[in-house]
C-alpha cells in the first residue's frame, strides 16, 4: 500500500469547506440584522416595517456579492472575517435607522434622517472597495515596494483636513475635508496606508532598532541614535494633536506604530517608552487646547459642567443611557438614546447599544470585535513572510486601538476622542476603510493558508513509492 502526500490537493479538499462555512455564517449574519429590524419596527409602531424586505434583500446582496468574490480569488482565506464584518455592519444599519426614526429626531428636522438610506450607500461602495481590493492586490508582498511612497501619502492624507477651503473644522476638529458636497475624514485612510508604510520600515530596520545599549530599571533601553523614529513619530502625532485638535487619530497613529515596533522588535521598553511619550504628549497638548480641555473635563467631571460645556452636556446624557440599560437592556427602539443630540448614530452610536442591548449586548458587541481581532493575529502568526506578519499586525492593532479609544471614550474610561466604532457608527470614510482593511486582512491570510506547491520532479530521477509493510 502506497502512501503519497500531496498538500495541494489536501488544500484542494479544504477551501471548499472553509467557503461552505463562511457562506453558512453570511446567513447568520444577514438574518439577524433582518430579525433586528423587525424588533425595532414592531417597538415603535407596533406593526412590521415596510422597508424590512429592501434592507434584506440589500444587505443579503452585498453579503452574497463579497462571499462570490472571495470564493472565486481568495478561496483559502479566514472564513470568520466576512462572516463578523457583515453582521457587525447589518447591525450598525438598524442602529442608525432606530434613530432615523426616533419622534424627538423628527420633530427637531421636521422629517425623516436620511442617514440609514445613506448608510446602506455608503456600505455598497465599501463592499466594491472590498471586491477590487481583492481584484487588484493579487498579493500582499507588492505593497512593500511603496513603503515610501506610502509614507508620503499617508502625510498627505492627514494634512489635508488643514488645508485652507478644504478642511472643515467641526465642533472643534478639524478631521474633514469637504468635496463635491461630500466630506471625507482621511485619517480613517491614512491608517491603513501609515500600516503599509510602518511594516516595509520595520522590516528592514527591526534588527538596529532592537539593539539596546544600557539597562534600566529591568529595561533594555535602546540605543540613542535608533530613537529617531519613535521620536519622530511622536513629535508627527502631537502636531496632528495640536493643529487638528484630534486626540483620536494622533493615539491611533502613535500607538500603532509602537505595537507594530515591539512585534518586530520583541523589546518591552518600546512599550514602557511608548506608554510615557503618549501621557506625556497627551497632558502636555490639553494643557493649553481648548478643545481637548473641553473633552478632559467632560470626562473628569461631565455632570458638573452639564450646563455650561457641550461636551460635559452629551457626556452626562451618554452616563444615563448606559445606566438605564442595565443588564439586559430596555429593548431595542424603547430607549432614549437620541437625547444626546448630535453624532448620536456616530461617536456616541455605542450608547444606544449600552441603552436597549444593555450589558450583555455590549459585551456581545465587543465579543464580535474581540473575533476580528483575534483572527487578524491569527493571519499575523501564519503569514510566512515577515512583511506580511507585520502588516497583519499592524491593521490588526490600529483596529483594536479604534475600538479601545472609542468604546473606552463612551463609557467614561479615557476621555472621548471623537472616532467612530468601525461598522457600526453612520458615516462613509469610515466603513468604506475598515471594508479596505478586511479586504487587506483576507488576503494575506490566503495568501498564508494556501498550500504550498508540490516540487517539481525531477527528470533524471526515477520515480519512487514508500512502501508500508
Amino acid at each position: 500500500m502506497s502512501v503519497v502526500t500531496n498538500t495541494t490537493t489536501i488544500g484542494a479538499i479544504e477551501a471548499p469547506s472553509r467557503r461552505n462555512t463562511e457562506l453558512a455564517l453570511l446567513a447568520f449574519a444577514v438574518v439577524i440584522p433582518v430579525f433586528a429590524y423587525l424588533n425595532v419596527g414592531l417597538a415603535l409602531d407596533g406593526e412590521v416595517p415596510s422597508g424590512m424586505l429592501g434592507y434584506g434583500l440589500g444587505l443579503g446582496l452585498l453579503a452574497g456579492v463579497a462571499h462570490l468574490v472571495v470564493r472565486k480569488f481568495a478561496p483559502y482565506s479566514d472564513p470568520l472575517l466576512l462572516p463578523l464584518a457583515t453582521l457587525l455592519n447589518g447591525l450598525g444599519l438598524v442602529l442608525i435607522w432606530r434613530l432615523d426614526q426616533s419622534p424627538r429626531i423628527i420633530a427637531r428636522y421636521k422629517t425623516f434622517s436620511p442617514d440609514a438610506p445613506n448608510q446602506m450607500l455608503y456600505s455598497a461602495i465599501a463592499i466594491a472597495m472590498f471586491v477590487g481590493v481583492l481584484l487588484l492586490l493579487k498579493d500582499h508582498r507588492v505593497l512593500q515596494r511603496y513603503t515610501y511612497i506610502s509614507m508620503v501619502a499617508a502625510l498627505v492624507l492627514l494634512l489635508l483636513p488643514l488645508v485652507p477651503g478644504l478642511g472643515a473644522d467641526v465642533f472643534g476638529a478639524k478631521i474633514w475635508i469637504r468635496v463635491g458636497g461630500f466630506s471625507i475624514q482621511p485619517g480613517e485612510f491614512a491608517k491603513i496606508v501609515l500600516a503599509v508604510f510602518f511594516s516595509g520600515y520595520l522590516m528592514v530596520k527591526r534588527d538596529a532598532l532592537a539593539l539596546a545599549s544600557r539597562r534600566f530599571m529591568g529595561l533594555y533601553l535602546p540605543r540613542g541614535r535608533d530613537l529617531g523614529p519613535i521620536l519622530t513619530i511622536w513629535a508627527v502625532s502631537l502636531l496632528i494633536l495640536i493643529f487638528e485638535n484630534d486626540l483620536g487619530t494622533s493615539l491611533l497613529f502613535f500607538g500603532m506604530f509602537v505595537i507594530m515596533l515591539y512585534v518586530a522588535t520583541e523589546r518591552t521598553s518600546w512599550i514602557v517608552m511608548g506608554l510615557l511619550m503618549s501621557v506625556a504628549g497627551a497632558v502636555g497638548v490639553a494643557s493649553f487646547a481648548g478643545h481637548v480641555q473641553a473633552r478632559v473635563d467632560a470626562w473628569a467631571d461631565p455632570f458638573g459642567c452639564a450646563t455650561e460645556v457641550a461636551a460635559c452636556d452629551q457626556m452626562s446624557q451618554v452616563l444615563m443611557s448606559f445606566g438605564s440599560g442595565g443588564i439586559l437592556g430596555t429593548g431595542l427602539g424603547q430607549g432614549n438614546s437620541d437625547l444626546i443630540g448630535f453624532a448620536a448614530n456616530s461617536d456616541f452610536i455605542f450608547a444606544t447599544v449600552g441603552e436597549e442591548l444593555g450589558l450583555t449586548g455590549v459585551m456581545a458587541f465587543l465579543l464580535l470585535y474581540g473575533l476580528i481581532i483575534e483572527r487578524g493575529v491569527r493571519t499575523a502568526l501564519a503569514a510566512r513572510d515577515p512583511f506580511g506578519k507585520l502588516l497583519a499586525m499592524g491593521l490588526s492593532g490600529a483596529f483594536a486601538l479604534q475600538i479601545f479609544v472609542v468604546a473606552g471614550g463612551v463609557m467614561g474610561l479615557i476621555p472621548l476622542t471623537g472616532m467612530t466604532m468601525p461598522f457600526l457608527a453612520y458615516g462613509g470614510s469610515s466603513v468604506i476603510a475598515n471594508w479596505a482593511l478586511i479586504g487587506i486582512l483576507i488576503r494575506i491570510s490566503d495568501t498564508a493558508r494556501r498550500p504550498a506547491p508540490a516540487p517539481a520532479p525531477s527528470p533524471d530521477a526515477e520515480m519512487t513509492q514508500v512502501v508500508r509493510p
